[in-house]
């Protein structure tokens, strides 16, 4: 990133309002891995002249681990403080990085006053790839063999499948299909809040199997589009032992390093 990120408080104060909020979530915020994904976006975005902001300290969970894990009063309060601040600052548009913040934001938020545009980040770098605002400069991934893992909030439960694909294409990368892909990927294992708490019993982990079905496509490159699928894979990678010939990159890295 050339320049610093204003916060929603910070636009307000000027007088301004952003295009864009965006929402970076907990992983984005608090996990060393993630925050490289944030920095990605937020170079993107600025490279592509949009004006946006972040909520900053205001912005909290948006509930998505307390539904999933079933409690359903803790998920209504945090995201009734969320829309509270965000309708405070008349937000109209957010992108996310997050597909779990992305499913939350877009389709549980309206029902309780919280009415936004809501984009994934690999659909608003899509467009903007599509409308010429950003342009790929080098060739870093240019031939290179990469495989795409669907996360489960973007692909089954949202329908989206063709962006990061027609991203990586645009970068002139040789795309790789998994046997399980799209409808019928397979989950990383960390989605319901399985994030935060250690496997159950069995015989193979399923970040496991799901690295050992990324790295079956003999590609260079995992690229994910989530943070918890991310952690997952790269978890995975290294139990494989290798992590020094295979990276697992976001969507947003890959771009932000040929844009």
């Amino acid at each position: 990133m050339n320049q610093s990120v204003k916060t929603m408080a910070e636009w307000v104060a000027e007088g301004k309002s952003p295009e864009i909020l965006f929402w970076v979530g907990c992983a984005g915020s608090f996990d060393e891995r993630a925050k490289r994904i944030t920095r990605s976006l937020a170079s993107i975005l600025q490279k592509a002249g949009i004006t946006f902001g972040i909520l900053g300290t205001e912005e909290s969970c948006t509930g998505d681990p307390a539904k999933r894990a079933g409690n359903e009063f803790l998920f209504q309060m945090m995201a009734m403080q969320n829309i509270q601040v965000m309708n405070a600052y008349e937000v109209k548009k957010i992108v996310t990085a997050c597909p779990h913040c992305f499913n939350t934001l877009k389709n549980e938020y309206p029902e309780l006053g919280g009415k936004y545009e809501v984009v994934h980040h690999t659909q608003l770098i899509n467009e903007l790839l599509k409308n010429n605002k950003l342009k790929i400069q080098g060739g870093s991934f240019k031939g290179k063999k990469i495989t795409y893992h669907d996360p489960c909030y973007l692909g089954r439960a949202n329908g989206e499948y063709e962006a990061p694909r027609e991203i990586i294409e645009a970068l002139d990368a040789d795309l790789a299909e998994m046997k399980r892909s799209r409808a019928k990927g397979l989950c990383c294992g960390a989605g319901g809040a399985q994030m935060f708490k250690e496997p159950e019993k069995g015989t193979k982990d399923i970040n496991i199997e799901r690295a050992e079905e990324a790295l079956a496509t003999g590609s260079e490159v995992i690229a994910a589009a989530c943070p918890f699928c991310n952690t997952m894979l790269t978890d995975g990678v290294k139990h494989k032992e290798k992590e020094q010939s295979v990276k697992v990159l976001d969507i947003a890295e890959l771009v932000d390093q040929t844009v």
